[in-house]
């Protein structure tokens, strides 16, 4: 399957029955080929659509920048420009392998048994377990990639209905007029395709569990449908009028800013504050502190014994600034982190010399020879003065517009657009944050 285009590609996959195992993603994309705009775009849309899916991505004449913010979106790996036929097979087989082992390891190879101890992971647990065996639905809140769906398993495997049926369907992933056919059923004839009755999720899930992922995606005429199930647990197939009854237990997960969608009219208040009965937010990675070195430990050992090889460590000052890395694209950067040194790099000690490579430059912790806002007083005042003495004009207001400017927009490139993250990272209100973004666009 080839494509030329984002919005072709991401049509293409999302008419598919089952996703791609993996995808193969050029970021010289039109209407602007010769910027990454659009790949980063479509890498970021993939992975929403298809979390399980592994991208390798051609960046453009080997750029290390751009292979390593695609990756931080979640790209499992780049291919070298130009590169030859052998080459780009093995690596596309080993990405295969990779997601086979993933998929046959199964929870321990997801993280589902939420590794960690940090303060605001032990409080996750124990909102865990505290709503796990409650029948009212959840609403599930985090970054992309910080591990919203493993939450969504655990509240599954520690209730009650751990035994029946667990359904996930990612409103991200599948066309708009598909959504309701495969929620709700349909019947013989409903449709062009509909050749028999066929059952939906909410009927398949009988007592089980119903995981809604990207919930802010769910087409608006079809909230209020999802919203009457919810509340009465009444639905109908596509095409009947029969009434049927569904005891499902929804969670849902997203990770959008909901309020906002509500008040720009893409989100049903009352279908938000019937999901959010129990509200739980998953902490982004940056959050969790040494939980970072007990994953890595986690998952080198883990890839490590699929791909049959010795697991790597790191010294004291590769594993200090792993501590400190921000982690801009959270668990799912990490783990495709591991894969990558597992494979480049095993049974061997690394240094930051062979770490700083796979890092986003712009979510590492700055160096003393790094200054800048927010620091030393002093070293700012020595900073200020040097550049005083070079410039012959000097705008006070200009420059402190371009750092607010500029720091806007690493927290939301860092936060992947989720504005009241962005406004946490910044330490403003998330109001006040849209009003200075709103000044910026102004000018």
């Amino acid at each position: 399957m080839v494509s030329d285009s984002r919005i072709r590609a991401v049509e293409m996959v999302r008419k598919l029955a089952t996703p791609p195992k993996l995808a193969l993603v050029d970021l010289g994309l039109p209407p602007l080929p010769h910027r990454p705009d659009e790949g980063f775009q479509l890498v970021a849309d993939l992975v929403a659509q298809s979390p399980a899916m592994k991208l390798l991505v051609l960046p453009g004449q080997n750029d290390a920048a751009n292979a390593r913010h695609a990756r931080t979106l979640g790209a499992t790996d780049f291919v070298a420009k130009p590169c030859n036929a052998e080459g780009l097979k093995k690596l596309l087989l080993h990405a295969l392998q990779i997601r086979a082992a993933e998929i046959s390891g199964g929870a321990e190879a997801e993280g589902e048994m939420l590794i960690g101890e940090s303060p605001v992971l032990e409080k996750l647990k124990s909102q865990i377990s505290q709503y796990a065996d409650s029948p009212f639905p959840a609403l599930i809140e985090g970054e992309s990639g910080s591990g919203k769906e493993v939450v969504a398993n655990c509240l599954h495997r520690l209730s009650c209905r751990k035994d029946k049926p667990w359904f996930a369907l990612n409103c991200a992933a599948i066309a708009p007029t598909l959504v309701e056919p495969t929620l709700f059923g349909y019947s013989k004839g409903a449709f062009t395709g509909a050749a028999a009755n066929k059952s939906g999720y909410f009927e398949d899930a009988q007592e089980g569990t119903l995981f809604l992922d990207e919930i802010g995606e769910l087409p608006l005429e079809l909230q209020s449908k999802l919203l009457r199930v919810l509340e009465n647990g009444e639905f109908q197939r596509v095409g009947e009028t029969q009434q049927r009854i569904s005891h499902a237990r929804v969670i849902a997960a997203t990770n959008r800013d909901l309020r906002q969608e509500i008040k720009a009219g893409r989100f049903r208040a009352d279908l938000y504050h019937r999901l959010s009965v129990f509200s739980i937010s998953v902490p982004p990675l940056r959050d969790t502190g040494d939980d970072k070195v007990l994953l890595l430990a986690h998952f080198s050992r883990f890839y490590a014994e699929q791909a049959k090889l010795a697991p790597f460590t790191l010294d004291g000052a590769a594993t200090a600034l792993w501590r400190d890395y921000l982690f801009p694209g959270n668990v799912r950067e990490l783990k495709n982190i591991v894969i990558r040194l597992t494979t480049k790099y095993p049974g061997q000690r690394l240094s930051p010399l062979e770490l700083e490579p796979e890092l986003e430059s712009e979510a590492r912790p700055k160096s003393g020879a790094e200054p800048g806002p927010p620091g030393d007083p002093q070293t700012l005042i020595e900073q200020a003065q040097r550049h005083l003495q070079r410039e012959r004009t000097f705008n006070l207001d200009d420059m402190l517009k371009a750092w607010e400017q500029g720091y806007i927009e690493a927290a939301m490139r860092l936060t992947h657009g989720n504005v009241s993250q962005a406004a946490k990272m910044l330490g403003v209100n998330r109001t006040t944050l849209y009003s200075r973004m709103d000044q910026q666009e102004k000018k």
